[in-house]
């Protein structure tokens, strides 16, 4: 039986990472701002298997050792780190106040990887895994997302070169690639000012359902392999920005044109 620490636990991916591990008859320790409804999601999954949970912003260094101590006396260790919090926003890079850019960037980039490693002795004791939720966005640009962009880049680039320092210690590093998921990410995302965007979200495809992406997730994590990727449409996207660059933003200002009126 595994033990998993999930970040952003009360989110529409994060609820749908709860269920698949606790499915499995994981034992979960849960983290996210809203404590209300980290107790009610406790209470929900209670059934399949046993759930801690403990409330916090995940950009603090304070939490990550709170939580390590419940990995240490309430777990007794680590199978899987899944780091899946996160932020996004909807404003030109332009107009973007600094203090959204630093959150973007503290909330997808700095805190996964000090937590990652805050938990590195424990998983190199278990061997164990490293999930981290990239973004498309992360690959190919955005509009209307700098930060977040820039964020998932970051991410990636940190994680592959850990994966490669940590594989003499038997640390395995999954890094998860979805498109347009039916979440609340983007129904949270930051505007300008840090205020909630107002403006509708643009997309390219139909947005999928998240316990599709975590099907593929699980599958990805049994297979041991290194990246799990969403639907077609968004690698071929990816193909596209790279043998064509400027035919790919030309189709990017077209289709997200609400964003550069904003």
């Amino acid at each position: 039986m595994s033990r998993v620490l999930i970040t952003g636990a009360c989110g529409g991916l994060g609820r749908a990472l709860c269920r698949g591990f606790a499915q499995r008859g994981a034992t979960l320790l849960l983290t996210d701002l809203d404590a209300t409804a980290l107790e009610a999601l406790a209470a929900e999954l209670s059934p399949l298997t046993h759930v801690e949970w403990l409330a916090g912003d995940i950009t603090e260094p304070a939490l990550h050792q709170q939580l390590l101590e419940r990995v240490e006396t309430r777990l007794g260790g680590l199978d899987v780190l899944v780091n899946n919090a996160g932020i996004t926003h909807r404003s030109l890079v332009a107009k973007t106040q600094s203090e959204v850019l630093r959150r973007v960037m503290r909330v997808d980039w700095q805190a996964p990887l000090e937590l990652a490693v805050t938990m590195l002795p424990a998983l190199q004791q278990s061997r164990g895994t490293i999930i981290n939720m990239g973004s498309m966005a992360g690959w190919i640009p955005v509009l209307g997302r700098g930060a977040y962009c820039a964020a998932k880049s970051a991410l990636t680039q940190s994680f592959e070169v850990l994966r490669c320092e940590q594989r003499a210690h038997g640390v395995h590093i999954l890094m998860a690639y979805p498109s347009f998921l039916q979440t609340d990410i983007e129904k949270n995302a930051l505007g300008f000012d840090g205020a909630p965007a107002t403006h509708a979200r643009s997309t390219i495809g139909v947005p999928k359902d998240t316990d599709w992406f975590v099907a593929r997730l699980l599958r990805a994590l049994d297979a041991k392999k290194d990246r799990v990727y969403s639907d077609y449409l968004s690698r071929a996207g990816k193909l596209l920005w790279q043998l064509c660059p400027s035919l790919y933003l030309s189709m990017m200002t077209k289709n997200f044109q609400v964003e550069l009126q904003q």
